[in-house]
């Protein structure tokens, strides 16, 4: 199975999520992209930057933990997509309009169906696009299973 990581769950990683089941799908994520084929679209990197920056100005985060995580995130077998965003902008462009999402969320939901993989993501209106398109959510799986509650 390969799975795309949004920016929401991964920085779940660094920022502990309120609900008990969503940091238990977090955990989840984590491990079980050791084993499978994690993919991000490239502004999954932007994205994560600018997360950690605004973190550490409100003094959410400190420049250590940010460091510390940057460097446990580069250890993790994660693939960046690998043609470029504009080969796909038409496609991007016609989803955030059918499930009214941003073109930044809409990347990932491009790329989930393109690859035909599941999506970890904790946007719920990501999510409801991702099911709304014949999709699977990665926590959504969990709790069929019974591993989260």
């Amino acid at each position: 199975m390969r799975i795309v990581i949004d920016a929401s769950m991964a920085l779940a990683w660094l920022f502990e999520r309120e609900k008990a089941g969503e940091i238990v799908c977090a955990e989840r994520a984590l491990s079980f992209m050791v084993d499978a084929r994690s993919l991000v679209p490239s502004l999954w990197y932007t994205e994560i930057a600018n997360a950690l920056l605004v973190g550490e100005r409100r003094q959410v985060v400190t420049r250590t933990q940010v460091v510390d995580y940057l460097g446990r995130l580069s250890g993790l077998p994660i693939t960046m997509d690998e043609p470029s965003p504009a080969h796909y902008h038409g496609e991007v462009m016609a989803l955030a309009r059918e499930y009214a999402l941003s073109a930044y969320d809409a990347t990932y939901l491009e790329l989930a169906l393109r690859t035909n993989s599941v999506l970890a993501t904790f946007d719920g209106k990501l999510g409801q696009a991702m099911r709304r398109a014949g999709g699977q959510i990665f926590c959504d799986i969990l709790h069929t299973e019974g591993a989260v509650r």
